[in-house]
């Protein structure tokens, strides 16, 4: 199937307040104007330097989102464009996102990443020290980031009730963050959570933003 059909079909399966974010990650320019051509308009990129060719030769109604992990000296390169950093995972990256977004006179859209895995290798904050921070005034400090919601990333597994379990714990971190310390924000409103091998688990669990990338695009290589 084309690039146009799988976005279609993927179109076809979700609820319409679902945002769709297309992961283009190593895919070539030309992808991504067939998923543009078919009226995509939010792309993921997890590299910086990807992310930024991309952004000079692409379409600039483009609506772009970092959602790889994220270094602080790379932040630079991307505070002047990007509109969603989705692995807001710690208090040094936040501290650099909110510098460089000074510098470039905006404000950047932040979630805050949550470790939900089980997996040493996925990246985000603990919850309860997230709730520490938010508790010593951490939000106070960065007044040019836009705090949206929140990301996580499940397990790698085939146990679907482990992912629903992870899924549902994120829904219920963002329902307190919600009313615990965004009460006043009506902006922090998301959820970003599934991709291409559990995105239906993810939105039966309460996730309004998905990251598709190999159900669109196909197989990377």
């Amino acid at each position: 199937m084309s690039i146009q059909e799988n976005l279609e079909t993927i179109k076809s399966k979700i609820p319409e307040h679902i945002t769709l974010v297309a992961v283009s990650k190593t895919k070539p320019v030309s992808d991504l104007m067939e998923a543009y051509n078919a009226d995509q308009r939010i792309f993921g990129e997890n590299r910086v330097q990807e992310l930024v060719e991309k952004q000079a030769t692409l379409p600039k109604d483009i609506e772009w989102h970092l959602i790889g992990h994220l270094q602080t000296n790379k932040v630079k390169y991307i505070a002047a464009f990007v509109d969603m950093i989705h692995s807001g995972d710690r208090l040094s990256l936040l501290k650099e996102i909110n510098k460089e977004a000074i510098k470039s006179d905006t404000k950047i859209d932040v979630l805050l990443q949550i470790k939900i895995a089980q997996e040493e290798s996925k990246h985000g904050w603990d919850y309860s020290q997230l709730k520490d921070e938010l508790s010593k005034g951490m939000l106070d400090k960065f007044e040019n980031i836009n705090f949206r919601g929140v990301m996580g990333m499940a397990t790698f597994t085939d146990d679907d009730a482990q992912v629903t379990q992870e899924f549902t714990n994120l829904k219920t971190y963002f329902d307190h963050l919600k009313s615990n310390y965004f009460f006043e924000n009506s902006a922090f409103d998301k959820i970003s959570m599934g991709m291409s091998g559990d995105y239906k688990l993810a939105v039966n669990s309460g996730s309004n933003m998905i990251r598709v990338g190999s159900l669109l695009f196909g197989k990377r290589i």
